[in-house]
């Protein structure tokens, strides 16, 4: 066995003791709780929450999926640097004040401040069951991720495509998030993340080396772009500014209104622990701007291959001595296991807080052994899922969950400054968009550029961002039609000191 499998094995093992030993760390209640068991206790502090967020929103497929696009397609895949940038500006505005009133009020999720704030059973039926839905397949990316490392291990890790070592690692990662529950990924971001900026570090000046400057480096993957079968260049034409710029907001908007990324912020002990961490995760955006890099310098390399997901794994084997990639590649299956388990934890408390407390009357008890159980349900989905289908119709979906979670935002993020919305307006347009992203995804094949056709002219922009403005466009109109005709409005459980 080689060096870089010892060392995988090794440190995966050595997370999966500290996922266990997990339940034990720091001082806690009952993990009975769903505060304690989902939510860390809501006692994480600005450097756990740090790692925990970074953890969450940097994951192993953005490991292999942003060198990919820009080794396949080139400037287009530096939108995720203005859409990481423009969304912690956004994070500070919308997070602390649902940070404030979901601590006054006790909400797991998102869908139980829609709940409250609009009184409308449908509505949060709705923002529960499309969290669920857009998270799956985000775990399911987080297989791919690892899957593209095993395969390029070889051996007793590509055995049956790789299925066999997927397995085994998700089932690990299912027990220790059983057992520990937000704990677990917490204490586990600390080794991801460290392992993760030794790898880029040490690989851009190991790049920079054999290249001679990043000079040299550009000059190569632009001669590469032009001959590709769909030739580009290193500089975005005029025509696709409109598409990379709506592609980079409407990520924006999305990023931190996915389930794990609300579970990770309601962690936070305190609201000035958020404002911290969306000042500080731009650390994390020069990371990302990295490795987009990387997959310039697959190019200049001269990496040949038909996918390019087996980038990054491929150069790391070029530039690093043995051992070095077995840390590397680590670090990938770890940043696959971090946000798969709290995308788990944020996908179960959708369905135990929104969906089965509505049967239980033991809030705690009962509905985090529901939680807890779901998460294996979830993982196990997510397994089968990326076994039994190919890839690329995984990455389709979550395209697809990403165009469906951005219609959750005239409820969730507008809601949290304005009811002047009628929730039945609310359903209504949320209902429209999720049919017309939907219905840009399948027309596009799942890609992001949609062509948009009026009076004459085509302008080129991303499906979901479009499905959104067709969503508020419908909640706008509708509302005082719904008003008009005496419909209920339901009652706001919060006050205006709750989001103080």
């Amino acid at each position: 066995m080689h060096a870089s499998s010892i060392i995988l094995i090794v440190l995966v093992l050595a997370v999966t003791v500290l996922g266990f030993a997990a339940a034990r760390w720091r001082p806690a209640g009952s993990l009975a709780s769903m505060d304690e068991w989902a939510l860390g206790g809501r006692s994480f502090g600005t450097v756990i929450s740090w790692f925990l967020i970074g953890g969450d929103l940097y994951t192993a497929y953005t490991f292999i999926a942003v060198p990919a696009l820009a080794y396949a397609a080139g400037p287009g895949a530096f939108f995720a640097l203005p859409y990481t940038i423009v969304a912690y500006p956004f994070g500070i505005l919308v997070l602390t004040r649902f940070w404030s009133v979901a601590r006054t009020r006790g909400y797991i999720t998102a869908a139980d401040f829609v709940r409250d704030r609009f009184g409308d059973r449908w509505l949060e039926l709705a923002m529960a069951v499309t969290g669920v839905l857009a998270v799956l397949p985000y775990i399911a990316l987080q297989l791919v991720g690892m899957k593209v490392v095993f395969l390029q291990l070889g051996g007793v890790f590509a055995a049956d495509e790789g299925k066999i070592a997927l397995a085994i690692s998700f089932v690990l990662l299912a027990a220790y998030t059983y057992t520990s529950g937000l704990r677990a990924p917490a204490l586990i971001a600390f080794i991801k993340d460290t392992l993760i900026y030794l790898t880029i570090i040490c690989a851009v000046i190991a790049i920079t080396h054999m290249f001679g400057g990043w000079a040299g480096i550009f000059d190569a993957a632009g001669k590469a772009l032009a001959l590709k079968p769909k030739p580009a260049t290193l500089l975005l034409p005029p025509a696709g500014y409109f598409a990379y710029g709506s592609l980079a907001l409407g990520s924006a908007l999305a990023l931190f209104i996915y389930p794990h990324s609300i579970t990770s912020i309601l962690s936070a002990k305190s609201r000035t622990v958020v404002q911290r961490n969306m000042a500080l995760l731009p650390i994390y955006s020069l990371m990302l701007g990295f490795l987009a890099l990387l997959g310039y310098a697959g190019l200049a390399a001269g990496i040949k291959t038909t996918n390019p997901q087996q980038v990054v794994p491929m150069l790391f084997a070029q530039i690093f001595p043995d051992w070095f990639a077995g840390v590397a590649y680590a670090a990938i299956v770890i940043g696959a296991l971090v946000p798969a388990a709290i995308m788990a934890i944020g996908g179960a408390n959708l369905f135990a807080s929104n969906i089965f407390r509505q049967f239980s009357a033991q809030r705690d008890s009962l509905e985090t052994r529901t939680a807890k159980i779901l998460t294996l349900v979830i993982c196990l989905f997510a397994l089968l899922f990326v076994i039994f289908i190919t890839p690329q119709y995984a990455i389709g979906f979550q395209f697809l969950g990403g165009a469906w979670i951005l219609q959750t935002f005239p409820a969730f993020v507008i809601g949290l400054f304005t009811r002047w919305f009628n929730p039945k307006a609310l359903l209504l347009g949320w209902a429209v968009g999720i049919v017309a992203g939907t219905y840009m995804a399948i027309q596009t094949n799942f890609t992001a550029a949609f062509p948009l056709h009026f009076g004459g002219s085509t302008l080129v922009g991303y499906g979901p961002f479009y499905a959104l403005l067709l969503n508020l466009i419908v909640s706008i109109v509708a509302t005082p039609l719904f008003n008009a005709a005496a419909s209920t409005r339901g009652n706001d459980a919060t006050s205006v000191a709750d989001y103080a």
